[in-house]
């Protein structure tokens, strides 16, 4: 597998530690496996590049599907290694949570759907989706927001990045009642991490030719806070001088992006305040539906749509949107240096969508999942 280590450029290029030796480089292999394998372990297959899969819940197994049936299409060179982790469906355990941990530490790039959080207390305060992001250390999550060409929104000819930080913050699991009646929740902030997610940042801006980056913040109230966060920003950023540096207050942030979103071109911002604005920015393209996203540790990639819903009352009607999902899975064939195949999905999916006959109901239409999935199907180039 050394010629995929060879081509994860992100995890290489934009990722730089203070402490090098914290990180394994991503030329070095996976800890040697015990003699004895267990049934949750993965299988090589020979000429394939192997990608974990975890469809999650709500719609998410019916979107696995659709990628599913266009890779095959496609003659895609991906075996898939599936897994299957949930909280409201009876499948979430230590040992689970370790299978797919070992799946993706072996294989470094999954594509994966929503693991919903229930809102009970249930003696844990940490979801299995946090956990997992905290054990691979996805610290960067990274949604591109574009317009898709041939539908129409409020907004059109969009074109923006938000990264965020998504390791710790105000989603650090740190609650407790300090008196009857009082909870006390923790954000965490620390300098290692936010000097790290602002170098994520201005590194992807340069990367992708990009000019500006803009902090989002509210260092007004929180003054240590986000006034570190603030700070690290500022300290990366005089590292850049080619690419310009704005903060903006996550209020003002929100308001501006509906009014004015053109302004904006990367934004990188705390956990909660990403999670806020990825769905925000979102609904100005078309929606959940429509956006795909990406996290990134210094070793691993998951892909993913940008704005994590399950969408639940959705299931089984076979009425949910796959284009994330499908430009998602394009996004990690790029990233796997399968150039040819990302190139030919991507452009099948907006090729539909442009034209316009097959949309589902979020994008104004009729069409199911099924009937969009074979639209992309028949979009793509036949020998």
């Amino acid at each position: 597998m050394a010629s995929l280590s060879s081509v994860r450029w992100l995890t290489r290029a934009l990722v730089a530690t203070p402490n090098p030796g914290v990180w394994r480089g991503l030329g070095t292999s996976a800890a040697t496996r015990a003699a004895s394998r267990s049934q949750g372990e993965d299988v090589r297959v020979e000429g394939a590049f192997p990608v974990t899969m975890l469809p999650g819940d709500g719609v998410g197994p019916e979107l696995m599907h659709a990628v599913k049936e266009v890779f095959k299409a496609a003659a895609v060179p991906v075996e898939f290694k599936e897994h299957h982790l949930s909280e409201v469906q009876n499948m979430a355990s230590e040992e689970k949570l370790e299978q797919v941990l070992s799946s993706m530490k072996e294989n470094k790039v999954a594509i994966i759907g929503k693991i919903h959080t229930p809102m009970e207390y249930k003696g844990e305060l940490a979801s299995y989706d946090m956990r997992l992001r905290r054990k691979l250390d996805l610290f960067a999550n990274v949604v591109h927001v574009k317009s898709l060409p041939g539908y129409k929104t409020r907004h059109n000819n969009l074109d923006l990045v938000i990264i965020r930080e998504q390791t710790e913050g105000e989603y650090s699991s740190l609650e407790h009642e300090s008196a009857k009646g009082v909870i006390e929740c923790l954000k965490i902030v620390t300098r290692t991490k936010s000097q790290r997610i602002a170098k994520f940042a201005f590194d992807y801006a340069t990367k992708k030719g990009r000019n500006k980056v803009t902090a989002v913040h509210k260092a007004n109230i929180m003054k240590l806070g986000d006034g570190l966060f603030l700070q690290c920003c500022r300290e990366v950023a005089e590292l850049y001088p080619k690419i310009k540096f704005e903060t903006m207050i996550i209020d003002n942030c929100c308001m501006q992006l509906v009014q004015n979103p053109y302004q904006f071109d990367v934004l990188v911002m705390p956990n909660l305040y990403g999670n806020i604005i990825d769905n925000l920015a979102a609904g100005l393209v078309g929606g959940a539906g429509v956006v795909p996203g990406e996290s990134y540790s210094a070793e691993y990639a998951v892909f993913e749509t940008g704005a994590r819903h399950p969408f639940a009352q959705a299931v089984g009607r076979n009425i949910a949107n796959p284009t994330a999902m499908l430009l998602s899975a394009s996004n990690m064939l790029r990233h796997l240096n399968l150039e040819y195949h990302s190139t030919i999905i991507a452009d099948a999916v907006k090729k539909v969508i442009k034209v316009g006959r097959v949309r589902t109901s979020d994008m104004g239409g009729y069409a199911t999942c099924q009937d969009f999935t074979e639209a992309v199907i028949a979009a793509l180039p036949h020998p």
